[in-house]
């Protein structure tokens, strides 16, 4: 008898436990912050979590304790000039700042050391200038690409004066920020329509990207070139890939590290400006530079029905977008997609309403010097954007596939939601934690009139396991959970707003 009450006890203990394990810690608000201030979760710094936080000309760094209470606030009183754009890349014990500002018709590009407390260590550095821009301008010229194992930093810019050639300037950095290499190559653009999109750069400071050509700027992609520059040298070398009768759309780039290749991956259509027939992906060998493997998945009947909200089989992933690329260490790889549309006076818009691809999808603006409309292919815009009409975004199903490492399919399954907000998709979407052991999805479902943040996860074998809500949800707390950005195995910071200031959760598993 006491065996089998031990047995009950220690049973309600382990449901216990699980049943907190999942916990919720918010910071306080700030009632200094401007309510329109724009933020970055910068990451885990020496044991502190770091934010970044600026409003018109004044910048700060907060930095918070394990119990998400303010340490010390710290304003960036040695940055004068007002930022066209920050970058920050977190290590361990801590953090570079990556700033760029114009002086006149100077354009610099600078980093700083940040310690745990978000103090400045040592000088700025100068990282490369821009001289002569004869316009003042609000949109930044330089990008930066990161290694996966953060011992290769690049900061790049891409001057477009001439229409047949763009020339890119590329500047390789290590670790502690001494210049490795750097080159000024022109890339000849033949066609009208042509631009450079998906930088990369691979561990041993390699640089990918892919020159794209379409009929038309929000047109399918009919030709595509991978460019590969090596990390030393002052050339680059450019090869047609082979499509075939396809058209792309939403093409992606992950550098394999572990395996020596790049997956080249996007959605297609057998016809211009068609649905949606399936998935298209090319493995290229990094050091023979050579493709290894090209294929081609066609959606099912059965997955389209699974993956549609409404409408027919052949529209089923007409509003999907690519969104994460998981590698394994095996060379196989998950795609995970999501459906993401908006509407205006009640019209919905498909994907060739948007101007620049994918409405959800803005990762760098390359090709913002010497553009004279600031622009290119991902600057997120509709045809409506002029308009003062209101605007619904809308973000609903996600489906996640699974392949081998020959490229074929091993299972696919689908996350249902359906979501929606009136002029801002800071709530909508979700964000991904990746534990190793699976994939959790956070995202807000609507439940009366409360948006619930709930967490789903999916196993390695395809299943989905709706796990309970989380502990500690305060009423009061609208999450931002496209926003969130994992900082440790099971830890992810949410930014969240609490009477129109924006505050901060961090969600442990």
């Amino acid at each position: 008898m006491k065996k089998v009450f031990s047995l009950i006890l220690t049973c309600l203990l382990l449901s216990s436990l699980a049943g907190t394990a999942q916990r919720v810690t918010y910071t306080e608000p700030d009632r200094e912050d401007a309510r329109t201030l724009d933020f970055e979760v910068i990451g885990k710094i020496d044991g502190k979590v770091l934010v970044y936080k600026t409003y018109r000309d004044f910048n700060f760094i907060v930095s918070y304790d394990d119990d998400m209470k303010m340490v010390k606030k710290t304003r960036l009183d040695f940055i004068r000039e007002r930022l066209t754009n920050t970058e920050f890349i977190p290590y361990g014990d801590f953090a570079y700042m990556l700033y760029e500002y114009q002086r006149k018709s100077i354009v610099y590009c600078m980093a700083v050391k940040l310690n745990g407390m978000g103090e400045k260590v040592g000088d700025p550095i100068l990282l490369d200038s821009t001289a002569n821009v004869s316009f003042s301008s609000s949109t930044k010229i330089y990008s930066l690409l990161l290694s996966e194992d953060k011992q290769q930093i690049m900061v790049f810019k891409i001057n477009t004066h001439n229409n047949k050639s763009h020339v890119l300037t590329t500047c390789l950095f290590s670790k502690d920020l001494t210049l490795l290499h750097k080159s000024r190559l022109p890339i000849d653009m033949p066609q009208r329509n042509d631009f450079l999109s998906e930088f990369t750069l691979a561990n041993n400071g390699d640089m990918v990207c892919v020159r794209e050509s379409g009929t038309s700027s929000n047109d399918n992609i009919n030709k595509v070139s991978l460019i590969t520059k090596p990390a030393g040298l002052d050339s680059y070398t450019m090869v047609d890939l082979k499509l075939g009768n396809i058209f792309l759309d939403d093409i992606r780039i992950k550098v394999d590290n572990l395996n020596k290749h790049y997956l080249i991956s996007s959605l297609y259509s057998k016809t211009r400006r068609g649905n949606i027939d399936g998935l298209f992906y090319i493995l290229w060998d990094q050091a023979q530079n050579k493709e290894i493997m090209q294929a081609g998945t066609v959606f099912t009947d059965e997955f389209r029905e699974d993956a549609k909200s409404d409408g027919n089989l052949k529209t089923a992933f007409n509003d999907f977008f690519l969104k994460n690329i998981i590698l394994r260490r095996d060379g196989g790889f998950i795609v995970i997609s999501e459906s993401a549309y908006t509407s205006t006076r009640g019209t919905a818009l498909n994907r060739w309403d948007y101007l620049y691809g994918s409405p959800y999808w803005a990762p760098t603006d390359y090709y913002s010097w010497n553009s004279p409309l600031g622009y290119y292919p991902w600057w997120r815009s509709s045809i409506y954007d002029n308009n003062r009409n209101p605007t619904r975004y809308f973000a609903e199903n996600v489906a996640v596939i699974s392949f081998d490492p020959k490229g074929k399919m091993e299972w696919s399954n689908v996350i249902r939601k359906s979501q929606f907000d009136d002029n801002t998709d800071n709530y909508i979407g979700y964000g991904l934690l990746n534990t190793g052991d699976e994939l959790h999805f956070i995202f807000n479902l609507q439940e009366k009139r409360d948006m619930i943040l709930t967490d789903q996860s999916i196993q390695p074998s395809g299943q989905i396991d709706r796990n309970p809500t989380f502990k500690n949800l305060d009423k009061g707390y609208d999450f931002m959970p496209r926003h969130a950005k994992q900082i440790g195995a099971r830890t992810a910071i949410v930014p969240c707003m609490y009477r129109g200031f924006t505050c901060f959760a961090k969600l442990e598993f």
